[in-house]
């Protein structure tokens, strides 16, 4: 039988210094994307996030409730981070070639998924199934779409099941990129896959119909 341990909320009394408690919880936050980046998930623990982060337990308990909400708000830090990122891309210029039109959307996905937050996001809900919470569910599909939203841009001129392969490609190249980053010990260059996915891209553009 599985024993559903019931969730606590942030214990936050009203009054008190808003700007003191909104720099404790960024800091416990920092250090809790830092912990699983450099740890592992397995240790980020309740009393290990925040013995590195110098404050107490009751100090996590105050901000996030436990240590589920903690993480969840990595990941909805990280998954805000991403949407801004994508969303924030400019306009197509007509003076911009299409191949650097590809290539700027995929550096800047990239951008996106490889920042330690989004990396952070990531394992996290990997190592936690996103603690049954459909939050995580949301975050995704929200992402999903903003990358959809950003490759359509590159894929004028052809019809929808060939502008959402395009998406569907970068995000999953996208992914398999983070967890390789997650999973190897030491740096990983990605520059040769990310120059590949934009050949692969262009030509299926060209395959498709869509020439300049």
């Amino acid at each position: 039988m599985v024993t559903v341990t019931p969730k606590i909320a942030p214990r936050r009394p009203p009054g008190g210094s808003q700007e003191r408690a909104e720099r404790t919880r960024e800091a416990v936050l920092d250090e809790t994307v830092r912990c699983v980046i450099e740890e592992g998930f397995a240790a980020a623990s309740a009393k290990h996030i925040a013995e590195r982060a110098g404050v107490t337990w009751g100090v996590v308990q105050y901000h996030f409730g436990d240590r589920d909400g903690l993480l969840m708000a990595v990941v909805d830090r990280g998954f805000a981070e991403l949407l801004e990122l994508l969303r924030s891309l400019p306009p197509p210029s007509p003076s911009q070639s299409r191949r650097k039109r590809v290539e700027l959307v995929v550096h800047a996905a990239w951008a996106a998924f490889s920042s330690p937050t989004s990396r952070a996001s990531l394992e996290i809900l990997i190592g936690t199934r996103a603690m049954r919470d459909k939050r995580g569910t949301r975050h995704l599909l929200a992402l999903q779409k903003a990358i959809s939203d950003v490759s359509r841009d590159i894929a004028q001129g052809l019809d929808n099941p060939h502008a959402a392969a395009i998406g569907d490609l970068i995000w999953a190249t996208m992914r398999g990129l983070v967890i390789t980053q997650l999973v190897m010990v030491g740096p990983q260059h990605s520059n040769r896959e990310l120059t590949a996915l934009v050949d692969v891209i262009c030509s299926y553009l060209d395959c498709h119909g869509q020439r300049q």
